[in-house]
């Protein structure tokens, strides 16, 4: 009789357990997606960072969507996305740039800086460019890599499309007052630049160093790195490249601003994405691509 007594008291205490393991199951947290958008100039940074979180917490999907700095923070104004990644200076009335309708609204958390690296194909003999020698190219005012000392023939411009943080800060820091000739080959996102200047050995344009970042001086050479040769050669601006000393120091002449912005103070998956991009172990995947902010 007590053995009997003992097995049955056994028996219920797995089915309790057993019960308990499915009631676990059960209370699994549901998926959650959170929509990113804005600039492709950040997209290889935040598929890095988006994978790292999910393999953390695997009920949160990202949705990642381009379309671009200006639009993407029209459209964070408008309440249509989690969070956008942008590229563009804060509005500052003091220099000609108020901000627009529902600006008030944004909260802008800096994760990192970005340099704009100018690129030609590697058999072009130039190395290094001043600004004015980058104006007088895009706006037409020098026509063939000769005046430059490269045998490359006449020059092909490659810009970005209107809208692009890329282009906003290219054509604010590089043209001033004037206008890329309107003979410029116009890409829709960093790579395709890349791709672009790559296949042709006339060509010159302007890519977030993200796309460029291991072929940079502070990068592993690529016979260290096991790289294969690179497929565009960066240019040396002012006498200097967009590392991330440089860009960290603010002394590379083509530097941008990496946030990421919210429609009012981000909260719950938000909140703990963006802390996650903050934390140590998320600058150190910010620093594979940019310079960190911490």
């Amino acid at each position: 009789m007590w053995l009997r007594f003992v097995h049955g008291l056994l028996l219920l205490t797995m089915s309790a357990f057993l019960l308990g393991c499915e009631g676990a199951a059960v209370a699994t947290p549901p998926p959650v997606t959170v929509t990113i958008a804005g600039a492709t100039s950040m997209a290889p940074v935040l598929k890095a960072l988006t994978d790292a979180y999910t393999r953390q917490r695997p009920n949160v999907v990202f949705d990642l969507r381009g379309g671009g700095s200006t639009l993407g923070e029209a459209a964070i104004r408008a309440g249509r996305y989690d969070i956008v990644a942008s590229t563009l200076f804060p509005p500052d009335p003091e220099a000609g740039r108020p901000p627009p309708p529902g600006d008030e609204a944004l909260v802008r958390t800096p994760i990192g800086l970005d340099g704009l690296a100018i690129i030609v194909h590697p058999s072009n003999d130039v190395a290094a460019l001043s600004l004015v020698q980058l104006r007088d190219i895009f706006r037409g005012t020098v026509l063939n890599w000769q005046a430059l000392g490269s045998d490359a023939g006449e020059i092909v411009l490659v810009s970005r499309e209107d809208g692009s943080g890329a282009r906003n800060l290219f054509e604010a820091s590089v043209m001033g007052e004037e206008r890329v000739a309107l003979t410029a080959v116009v890409m829709p996102t960093s790579q395709d630049v890349v791709d672009y200047v790559a296949g042709n050995p006339a060509a010159i344009g302007y890519v977030s160093r993200a796309y460029v970042a291991a072929w940079l001086p502070d990068a592993a050479t690529p016979t260290a790195a096991g790289l294969a040769p690179a497929p565009v050669k960066v240019l040396e601006i002012e006498g200097g490249w967009p590392t991330r000393d440089a860009l960290a120091a603010q002394q590379y002449a083509l530097t941008q601003p990496l946030y990421l912005i919210t429609r009012g103070a981000p909260t719950g998956r938000v909140r703990q994405f963006i802390d996650f991009v903050l934390s140590p172990a998320g600058q150190a995947i910010v620093a594979q691509y940019h310079a960190p902010i911490r």
